[in-house]
């Protein structure tokens, strides 16, 4: 498994965890997360994008993977992620540009070869 992988399995066990020892705040958390992604006056890529910003700006390792992955789930293509990068660099400043190398772990283990 790759290390953005793991880092994914990582978070996804322990929320599991969580879950089962507060399951009413964590349903209303896994609720509120899902109605905000759906699409509304954003599309599902806009919001996607807007996410890894801010995961590289907070410098949240799994964040950066779920949201690249789901970015490019939504038709977003490498080229945008690194624009949303630099705005995220733009806003973070030298902490938020150490990420964007799990950027590009990310769009390593994600991106097709082809479009990477």
């Amino acid at each position: 498994m790759n290390e953005m992988r793991q880092a994914m399995q990582d978070v996804k066990r322990a929320m599991g965890t969580l879950s089962k020892q507060v399951p009413e705040e964590m349903k209303g958390f896994s609720d509120f997360m899902g109605t905000v992604l759906k699409p509304g006056k954003l599309d599902v890529k806009t919001k996607e994008l807007i996410a890894l910003g801010m995961g590289l700006t907070s410098r949240c390792k799994y964040c950066i993977g779920i949201h690249t992955q789901k970015a490019l789930a939504a038709g977003a293509t490498p080229d945008e992620l690194w624009e949303v990068a630099t705005v995220a660099v733009m806003m973070g400043g030298g902490p938020a540009m150490t990420y964007v190398a799990e950027l590009q772990k990310a769009l390593d283990e994600f991106a097709p070869a082809e479009i990477a």
